[in-house]
């Protein structure tokens, strides 16, 4: 080879290698302070897009956990409330035992009968405000509990993630206590309620008013529209959500009548069911045990007649209808005790749905561990490995730069 002065190919050839070495060594301290294998694109496109993908499946399976376990304690709340009311209809069936035994006198079946009362009013009352999150938990309709592993589902595919339950409605007669009147009391007018008028349900007078005042008891928020108007009387009338905002503080729920639903009617005219709780009187309740219905008016005018139809009063007041409410209080009893079953499988099925999902989650991480972990033993001697030759490529450089000079040797 000759001698050259112009281009010196040795020192080209080492700056490659040094340059590549330092290349190498830059990655693989990259890898050792991530601990990570793949920390750009360019280190694996393949490996990049696998553990992507398997990270969002993991992420929306943690979160479909959450989902589920709160699912749970939703369910959870319901079952202890059913709870309490076995314990309520235990006690009523202690009431009903006693009152059934002759011997007692009108003020003693009088105690027992209130005592049973409001028993019956807790009932309802627990399925009213028992909620959740701040909201009901007996609403009558599903609970949907969103479980998913980010996958897409596929086409034509009939089953979801989605796993729903059914949440009972939880009320006095929902468990089958009486055979409660009922009856739909709508609003046909065009415009809205005026301040004043008044509906009158289970011997109470509802006032409707564009102002509360605290003082004065059974007032309701005239809201935004017909539907919302309802509803607030809704409220009132059941003791529910709003109070203090809906109606007027000194309002409490209704002993005499319960509001099942607000809806809008085939016509368009908003309506609400409402059913008897106990045996009420006066010209505008819901009578139970009677033949008659009784008008509801708005301000004075009748507006339509609530349909039920005779109902028996369950109550203690007599030993033979003590043993009639004896009959049904233990029928209520094995209702609840069979919603409570379904609540307890539901319970079970998302509870086997966390742990299936937790080992999937495990298993997903063990593979995107696989693929994106570093190897730090091999990192570190790859490290030293790199190290060594970086020392000796600059060696190397400075001997093929040194190495020029020798041409001046000839010019001595």
């Amino acid at each position: 080879m000759s001698m050259s002065i112009l281009n010196n190919i040795p020192s080209l050839v080492a700056q490659n290698q040094l340059a590549a070495t330092n290349t190498s060594l830059q990655n693989t301290l990259f890898q050792l302070s991530s601990g990570s294998k793949i920390n750009t694109g360019a280190d694996d496109p393949a490996g990049l897009a696998i553990a992507n993908g398997l990270q969002a499946n993991i992420a929306a399976l943690n979160q479909s956990a959450q989902n589920a376990s709160e699912g749970v304690g939703n369910l959870q709340v319901a079952d202890g409330a059913l709870s309490q009311v076995t314990s309520l209809l235990n006690r009523a069936v202690t009431l009903a035992t006693e009152a059934s035994n002759g011997g007692l006198s009108s003020s003693q079946l009088n105690a027992l009968n209130n005592e049973y009362a409001s028993i019956v009013n807790e009932i309802n009352q627990i399925g009213t405000n028992t909620t959740y999150n701040g909201t009901a938990v007996f609403t009558g309709g599903n609970l949907s509990i969103f479980l998913s592993d980010g996958s897409s589902t596929d086409a034509g595919s009939t089953s979801g993630p989605t796993i729903s339950v059914g949440m009972p409605t939880l009320s006095s007669p929902n468990i089958g206590l009486g055979d409660f009147a009922t009856g739909t009391l709508t609003y046909a007018g065009s415009t809205d309620f005026a301040t004043g008028a008044t509906v009158t349900l289970g011997g109470t007078t509802y006032t409707f008013v564009t102002a509360l005042d605290t003082t004065t008891a059974d007032e309701v928020l005239i809201g935004a529209n017909q539907q919302a108007t309802l509803l607030n009387l809704e409220a009132a009338v059941n003791g529910g959500a709003g109070s203090g905002t809906a109606y007027s503080t000194g309002t409490v729920a209704n002993t005499s009548a319960q509001v099942t639903s607000v809806y809008q009617n085939s016509s368009g005219d908003y309506a609400l069911s409402v059913q008897s709780l106990k045996a009420g009187t006066g010209a505008n309740s819901i009578a139970v045990g009677a033949s008659t219905s009784a008008a509801a008016t708005w301000g004075g005018t009748s507006v339509t007649t609530l349909t039920g139809g005779a109902g028996a009063a369950v109550d203690l007041s007599s030993a033979s209808d003590a043993q009639s409410a004896l009959t049904q209080i233990e029928s209520a009893i094995a209702s609840v005790a069979s919603t409570r079953g379904s609540i307890g499988a539901a319970i079970n099925r998302l509870n086997a749905a966390v742990n299936v999902m937790n080992n999937q989650v495990q298993n997903l991480t063990s593979a995107v561990s696989g693929i994106q972990d570093a190897n730090v033993g091999q990192v570190v001697a790859n490290m030293s490995k790199y190290q060594v030759l970086e020392q000796t490529g600059i060696a190397a450089l400075a001997q093929a730069n040194s190495q020029e000079q020798s041409v001046l040797k000839l010019l001595q």
